[in-house]
């Protein structure tokens, strides 16, 4: 493996009894790169998140992270290595405030995850690692509030803070737009962009968002029936006719500048 390459499978197949969600998929993300995968729903993209994260065990095939093979390790296990994964689902608790959340998130993958006895002052450490986050996800002002009182573009930042709360050095984000309206959109892109300008940060994103990909992306794979039917940059994809053929179509095609 590259050194420049933080994380890699190879010829990864997952079957579900007679059907094969992932049909030997080789891909290579690069170390602090934006690294998106798209494809048309059933191609495959949350197995193959599943998979990568430890949350399903692979059929065949292998997975490494860090010249390290985790092709079988279970989710908590990568989360302690430096992978965190978010949902299409907005996972939070809704009844705890957005401070708790982000300071429980730190405290799970840290040594007193399981002191659940001992007061909440005694976690100074993981109480200013959660104020820290919320102002990066600007949700300071809201840090004492009830999770289920924010809008849902603010409940999506705060998923990413309990992302972020730990530190990890890889960002899998299933499909982070959903739900949200148009114009909330930008403001949380512009935030993940932020947060791997600053460095240390790989981010591998599921996203339906045409404009969105095509805007962030260092590399886009596209999956159509399991499979990887093409890979490189924005602009390469957008000019491919096969994957404009197979799930972007013309109009995608005109959206994006290629004229098809």
């Amino acid at each position: 493996m590259r050194d420049d390459i933080i994380l890699e499978t190879r010829d990864l197949r997952k079957n579900f009894g007679g059907l094969t969600a992932v049909n030997d998929v080789s891909l290579q993300v690069r170390a602090n790169s934006f690294h998106s995968i798209i494809g048309p729903n059933g191609a495959g993209k949350t197995t193959l998140f599943n998979l990568v994260s430890g949350t399903l065990a692979p059929t065949s095939g292998r997975i490494f992270y860090k010249g390290r093979d985790i092709t079988r390790l279970p989710v908590y296990r990568t989360a302690h290595l430096g992978m965190g994964r978010s949902f299409q689902i907005t996972n939070i608790f809704p009844n705890l405030t957005v401070l708790e959340n982000i300071r429980l998130a730190a405290q799970a993958l840290g040594k007193d995850n399981f002191r659940f006895t001992r007061s909440v002052d005694s976690f100074d450490n993981y109480i200013e690692r959660a104020w820290t986050v919320a102002e990066r996800v600007g949700l300071l002002s809201r840090a004492l509030s009830p999770a289920r009182e924010l809008a849902h573009g603010d409940q999506r930042k705060l998923e990413l803070g309990m992302l972020l709360a730990p530190d990890p050095d890889v960002l899998l984000l299933d499909e982070p737009t959903a739900g949200m309206a148009t114009e909330q959109v930008p403001d949380l892109i512009a935030l993940i962009e932020e947060i791997r300008a600053e460095g240390g940060k790989t981010v591998m994103m599921v996203e339906h968002n045409m404009n969105v990909v095509m805007s962030v992306s260092d590399t886009v794979t596209v999956m159509h029936y399991g499979s990887v039917l093409a890979e490189g940059s924005p602009a390469a994809i957008a000019a491919n006719e096969t994957v404009q053929q197979a799930y972007l179509g013309s109009l995608y095609g005109e959206k994006m500048g290629t004229g098809a």
